[in-house]
């Protein structure tokens, strides 16, 4: 489908590709796009919608600076999605066995390993890249809780909260998947936290210039600019590393509660709360993706539905408009806070049936009709990725 509105009330257009959006993000865009930093246009995608700090589903490339809020504080979250050989008569009628093998394996919300979860060898590299930013910030190193241990080495592996899911789901031809959706834990939280600060500091005397006080930014050149791009490039890394040591650890689980099974080559690790250096329209860029992943020409993504929806692994067709991007997931259609006013554990029950997954009240601000229709947001962006796989989730484990 072609984009389905265009505003043009701000420095540059801003490309949504659907007719489902509410006003306060159309002024979150707008906003965007009057920076004088942004290049070209802004996309918004599909599952577009309200966010913190910039608008999730939004594409923002800018030149020579970067938005620490447009990226946000869960930097580097997204998905990773791996086949195993079995097949749907493989497994049990009773799949609850599986929800408890895996929610036994990997901490959900809070919760962190009690021992160091990875090698020494990994945990080595990555503390080495950190020292070095927490050398030039101390404030950050202060951040860190004092204990015996790192809470950042014991969260590797961990699922954390909110919409962040572990699943067992079934493909078109019946071929058993496992799939997540997890980021940077605690520390991209603080590094996200702390430079959004900084940002602000850094621009005080600018801010009343701005649309939206959340959207300062770094200039390439000034003081923070290349420390803050060290530091978002650990978090996504971390959180990489975080979704990797998660699937080998749900892969072992398994094999304690399955027939024997081998895992086939991952399908995708993909971030889509990030920044990159890219080129579009003849200039180099950072493009920001909130809420949004890249889909380059032949390049395979994943997009989740909600906990009683579809989901799709996908391949991208590169199109330059969207910035070689597509949407993240459905799309909240509403808030948290609404959901929970609006639907009951009941609700829950009803709209996830023939799921094995928890459905109390406190996981229904989760709800499917709290998102929108996933169909709706495929059909929206049929110009931007073509569908390779469609996967039906049988248990979904929540953070």
């Amino acid at each position: 489908m072609p984009i389905k509105r265009v505003i043009t009330q701000g420095k540059v257009p801003v490309k949504i590709y659907t007719d489902e959006v509410e006003p306060e993000a159309i002024k979150q865009l707008t906003n965007i796009s009057r920076l004088p930093i942004v290049h070209s246009h802004v996309a918004a995608m599909p599952d577009v919608h309200l966010g913190i700090g910039a608008t999730v589903g939004s594409v923002i490339p800018t030149k020579s600076a970067i938005i620490p809020a447009a990226v946000g504080v869960d930097i580097g979250c997204g998905m990773n999605a791996v086949r195993l050989s079995l097949r749907a008569e493989d497994l049990p009628d009773n799949l609850r066995r599986i929800r408890s093998s895996i929610e036994k394996a990997v901490p959900v919300g809070f919760d962190l390993h009690k021992e160091d979860p990875v090698k020494r060898s990994t945990i080595t590299a990555l503390n080495t890249g950190l020292r070095r930013i927490q050398q030039k910030h101390p404030a950050l190193e202060r951040m860190q809780e004092k204990k015996a241990y790192s809470t950042w080495v014991r969260q590797l592996g961990t699922l954390g909260g909110g919409n962040h899911f572990i699943e067992i789901c079934l493909d078109e031809s019946g071929s058993v998947w496992v799939m997540l959706h997890s980021g940077s834990r605690g520390i991209g939280s603080q590094i996200g936290r702390y430079f959004i600060g900084l940002a602000k500091k850094d621009m005080e005397s600018q801010l009343g210039q701005l649309p939206d006080r959340d959207l300062a930014y770094f200039t390439e050149g000034a003081e923070h600019f290349e420390d803050y791009v060290e530091a978002v490039h650990w978090a996504q890394d971390y959180a990489m590393e975080n979704r990797r040591q998660m699937m080998r650890l749900i892969v072992e689980a398994l094999r304690g509660v399955l027939p024997s099974f081998e895992a086939t080559a991952e399908a995708i690790n993909c971030h889509h709360n990030y920044v990159a250096r890219e080129t579009h329209y003849g200039e180099n860029v950072f493009v920001t993706r909130k809420g949004a992943i890249r889909a380059g020409a032949g390049e395979l993504g994943i997009i989740p539905g909600s906990m009683g929806a579809k989901s799709f692994i996908v391949r991208g067709l590169g199109n330059e408009e969207s910035f070689c991007s597509c949407s993240h997931g459905a799309g909240r259609r509403m808030s948290r806070t609404q959901a929970k006013k609006r639907f009951n554990a009941h609700d829950m029950e009803r709209q996830t049936e023939g799921v094995e997954c928890r459905k109390d009240s406190g996981v229904v601000d989760e709800i499917p009709a709290a998102y929108k229709d996933i169909d709706v947001v495929m059909e929206n962006q049929s110009d931007l990725v073509e569908v390779v796989h469609t996967l039906k989730q049988i248990v979904c484990v929540k953070g």
